[in-house]
């Protein structure tokens, strides 16, 4: 059996599991006041430093599910989201609106990337 590697691990939550080569992780921003597009700049900066940082990279996303407190942000949250993503590797995703475990959050992503 392939190890599995628990990175940041709390009695709630690992920060990142790697498994057989895959890499799981999610994240949340830290400024619940901000507004989406500080709030998507932070995810997604930290999503970016956890990749690397375990040995992958924007470019080896598999699949993204992205949460939008509300789909009206979806614009703001693309306009980002496309320049943060290199030409040419775009991962399956999708983006639905849901209700947040924080009333500040705009914006959670789970990713499924290579390693």
């Amino acid at each position: 059996m392939t190890a599995i590697t628990r990175v940041g691990t709390t009695q709630r939550w690992s920060d990142v599991v790697i498994h057989n080569g895959t890499l799981y992780v999610v994240e949340v921003p830290v400024s619940e006041e901000a507004d989406i597009h500080q709030q998507t700049r932070e995810v997604l900066t930290s999503l970016q430093r956890l990749l690397e940082t375990n040995g992958s990279g924007v470019d080896k996303i598999l699949m993204a599910n992205i949460y939008l407190k509300d789909i009206a942000d979806i614009t703001a949250f693309n306009e980002q989201w496309d320049t943060w993503i290199p030409a040419g590797t775009a991962p399956v995703r999708a983006c639905v609106q849901a209700r947040l475990a924080h009333d500040g959050y705009k914006v959670e992503i789970q990713l499924t990337a290579a390693v």
